[in-house]
């Protein structure tokens, strides 16, 4: 094992091991109240007692890259590392119902760690994504042990911002659903390829209702769950951990990527430890959530962070000094330091949509609206920005721009660099030909070639559109630097699929609807981008 330790060493580049010599418990059996067994592998090192313990709790198995990319190296560098698979996958009893079961499971897993005769007196709760999520399920009852938290592109209600009612996202919470039902099949890796032209065409599927089957064979209750059931359904409140992270009291050091798709609740998840009187900590790169190298990046960063501060904090020290908020300032392409976020010295800025495609801060001229077609039949496709795809993040937006069902406003050449950080709205003043439409908004940074490339977006959704009205649009948070010799631009559109569900125009449920319908969209004077822009 060693050539891999020390390729992952310079992949992500971590410090020098404590050691090398590495051992492994297999499929420790921790007992559930209900009496489900979970299994769990401890990695160790050979010699050596009484280590801090991480704790990674997780659905998608506990080898391949999480012994390789996340128990070894903690384990060669300070910890002992228990890696559980979460309630039934990978050999742990029950049933998989995702997000519902992890705060009970979780309680049990802290109670067993505790008691076992290997357990020093320190623990550390780490991880991404789902193994974030499982932090804060049990966040506001942790046990005194427990010393520290790494939240990694998470938060606290996962998959609740995707069911919104005004703006469903369907692309992630139905690709994750089908992901965590095939990966335990007989040679999933090689089927990949295979299983994503499945997921392709299912998300094309009219009714919704029947897309689990083409995409996985058989039924799914998540991907059912995910399709009929919104954010504010009971059926979540036992997924929903938002109010217990005002409760939280440990040290907190949260890790996001601009391009994440949890950037939104994770940012109000310090922001609640912040306001809390807590010290939390928050790191933001420019990363999507799963793509190769932002993986590589981004756990790379969140590694070094569990061994700086939260193996710090295990051994009762204080970690190095520095900032509450570090941000990469894309644009500038730099790392800066802040106080807080959203931080101070930024004030909101409106640019006005302008008649013949221009953007500027002067006031909205012009009387006769913009107008463009939106068909679903042949929905404005998603290019980049935050998904789990390939193409997620930063990408020329060329493509997008020159189809019809795209609206441009652009600033002049810019003579000074105007840079903004902080949260991103748009106010467009919105009517459709049809009650039922959308309303996607994206920011962008055009370089002096003339190449577009999407800072940040949103997308609301309408059940008057048929009447004139401001329409409020939450785009994603950003920290940006627009160069001078650069031009700022809005897109305006009505879709962004897959990422979000493509808008039927009859009211139908998503699950359920199976007529599209074409709209004419108006966007009139008086629209605004809301930046906020340094002072």
């Amino acid at each position: 094992m060693k050539p891999i330790s020390l390729l992952v060493e310079r992949l992500l580049k971590l410090p020098a091991p404590a050691t090398r010599d590495v051992v492994v418990q297999r499929d420790l059996r921790v007992p559930m109240p209900d009496g489900a067994e979970l299994l769990a592998d401890r990695w160790a090192p050979r010699t050596g007692t009484g280590l801090p313990t991480a704790l990674l709790r997780t659905p998608y198995g506990r080898r391949g890259v999480f012994g390789s990319l996340l128990a070894r190296p903690l384990a060669e560098r300070g910890f002992q590392v228990l890696v559980q698979s979460t309630r039934g996958g990978f050999g742990s009893g029950g049933v998989f119902d995702p997000l519902r079961q992890e705060r009970e499971d979780g309680l049990a897993t802290l109670d067993w760690v505790i008691a076992q005769p290997w357990f020093g007196d320190a623990l550390v709760l780490t991880g991404a994504s789902y193994l974030g999520y499982v932090q804060w399920a049990v966040a506001d009852r942790l046990p005194p042990q427990v010393k520290a938290m790494i939240p990694h592109v998470t938060e606290s209600g996962l998959t609740l911002e995707f069911l919104r009612e005004d703006g469903f996202s369907l692309e992630t919470p139905f690709g994750w659903g089908v992901q965590v039902a095939v990966q335990e099949r007989r040679f999933a890796l090689l089927r990949q390829r295979a299983q994503t032209k499945k997921l392709e065409r299912a998300l094309t599927t009219l009714p919704l209702a029947q897309a689990d089957v083409v995409a996985i064979g058989h039924r799914s209750d998540y991907i059912q769950d995910i399709l009929t059931r919104p954010e504010h359904d009971p059926h979540w409140a036992a997924a929903d951990h938002r109010s217990r992270v005002a409760g939280v009291t440990v040290p907190v050091s949260s890790v996001g990527g601009w391009y994440d798709i949890f950037l939104p609740g994770q940012l109000r998840d310090f922001r609640t430890l912040q306001d809390a009187g807590r010290r939390p900590r928050l790191t933001v790169g420019p990363w999507t959530h799963a793509g190769r190298d932002d993986l590589l990046s981004g756990a790379g960063l969140a590694l070094r962070e569990t061994l700086e501060f939260g193996l710090a904090h295990a051994r009762g020290e204080e970690p190095p000094e520095r900032a509450p908020v570090r941000l990469y300032v894309m644009g500038e392409e730099a790392w800066r330091d802040f106080a807080s976020w959203p931080p101070e010295g930024y004030a909101p800025q409106r640019f006005h949509l302008q008649p013949g495609g221009t953007l500027s801060t002067g006031e909205p001229v012009g009387s006769a609206p913009d107008r463009y077609r939106y068909d679903p039949a042949d929905p404005t496709p998603a290019a980049g920005g935050v998904r789990m795809a390939p193409d997620a993040g930063r990408v020329d937006n060329a493509a997008l721009e020159a189809r019809a069902d795209v609206l441009t406003y652009t600033t002049a050449v810019l003579g000074e660099d105007v840079e903004i950080v902080g949260e991103v709205s748009a106010e467009i003043r919105f009517r459709s030909s049809l009650r039922f439409a959308d309303v996607f908004v994206r920011l962008c940074d055009v370089d002096p070639e003339g190449r577009s490339t999407n800072v940040c977006d949103g997308l609301a959704s309408l059940t008057n559109a048929d009447e004139l009205a401001t329409v409020r649009v939450t785009l994603w948070p950003t920290a940006h630097r627009f160069r001078r010799g650069h031009r700022i631009r809005v897109q305006v559109s009505s879709g962004a699929f897959p990422r979000y569900a493509r808008n039927p125009g009859t009211g139908e449920p998503h699950a359920t609807a199976v007529t599209l319908r074409a709209a004419d969209q108006e966007v009139h004077p008086g629209s605004a981008v809301v930046l906020p822009v340094r002072a």
